[in-house]
């Protein structure tokens, strides 16, 4: 017996009438029911959250000092190395936007909108990217300091590694 036959006799048999009634308030009710449960926050958000902890300014200043000091320790001549930086800004967060373009009348007109994530009171900013603290300036201590080419060396490693002018650089001897 096929469905198209099942179908065509369910008025005539009542027990499989009931059924398929019985299976679609079911389905019903379930479809209702999830409307009201909660629903459970969702791997984007999840994401978003992770991507937007904030990365402390103290945190990021302290560990960029203690790489570059093992750093410059490994120049010849350098030895006992202390470093010291100035961080001006928290990180910045980029947002995604969208937007469009439109041109009349020798008159462009832009419109940029942010892309927003999750739903109801959960919407937030997509973060495209996020910036580290910028660094502003160095002050270095070092034992071989009274050698102008480690001097020379110093600066220079300093000024490329943090991608400041060695005008923002300071060098010195570290006391014994």
């Amino acid at each position: 017996m096929g469905i198209a036959e099942k179908f065509r006799n369910l008025p005539k048999d009542k027990r499989l009438l009931v059924l398929v009634t019985a299976l679609g308030t079911v389905g019903l009710l379930l479809i209702m029911l999830s409307a009201v449960v909660p629903e459970k926050k969702s791997t984007d958000s999840e994401e978003h959250n992770r991507v937007t902890e904030n990365i402390n300014s103290e945190n990021y200043r302290a560990e960029t000092e203690k790489r570059l000091e093992n750093f410059l320790e490994s120049i010849d001549g350098a030895g006992d190395v202390r470093v010291y930086l100035t961080v001006a800004t928290d990180e910045r967060f980029i947002y995604a936007t969208e937007g469009k373009k439109s041109t009349a009348e020798n008159k462009t007109e832009e419109e940029r909108k942010y892309v927003m994530i999750g739903g109801g009171s959960e919407k937030s900013a997509l973060v495209e990217t996020v910036q580290p603290p910028a660094i502003t300036g160095a002050v270095v201590a070092c034992s071989g300091y009274d050698s102008p080419s480690v001097q020379e060396q110093i600066y220079k490693a300093v000024s490329t590694a943090l991608g400041i002018p060695t005008g923002k650089v300071y060098v010195t001897k570290l006391k014994q």
